[in-house]
């Protein structure tokens, strides 16, 4: 099973504040240790939403919003993608990240293409086949 752990991070960081250097050598190591276990698969950090825009849909024509976006009390600070045998696993990887004070780690099970009913399989089987989705 594969599960994204979404960081949000405290408001320091979404204000770009970077953490000390010792912080970054205890989450490079809990990165280490992910990968020694055969769990890692993909991760990466995100700039603060200062840096983003956010594009919402309805109507015809979408609306366009330059970060930061301060009417959001959590943002995206971060992902890792891992391989596990449970949610219960994951979670408790998530549990071992040296994560700062006021920080939240979000765990949720990525949706496989073998998760939709029969019928959005069959009419999307081409289109999931050449995107390389995961068909099993």
């Amino acid at each position: 099973m594969r599960f994204m752990m979404i960081m949000i991070p405290n408001e320091t960081a979404e204000a770009g504040v970077l953490p000390d250097p010792e912080f970054f050598a205890a989450m490079m190591k809990f990165n280490e240790d992910l990968q020694k276990a055969g769990a890692l698969i993909s991760l990466d950090g995100l700039h603060p939403s200062s840096k983003g825009a956010r594009i919402a849909f309805g109507g015809k024509t979408p609306i366009v919003t330059d970060g930061p976006f301060t009417e959001s009390k959590e943002v995206i600070g971060g992902f890792w993608i891992i391989q596990v045998g449970s949610k219960a696993e994951a979670v408790e990887w998530a549990r071992r990240c040296p994560a700062a004070d006021g920080d939240v780690i979000e765990v949720r099970q990525v949706q496989e293409f073998s998760d939709f009913p029969d019928a959005v399989i069959e009419a999307t089987k081409d289109s999931a086949a050449a995107l390389g989705a995961h068909l099993n």
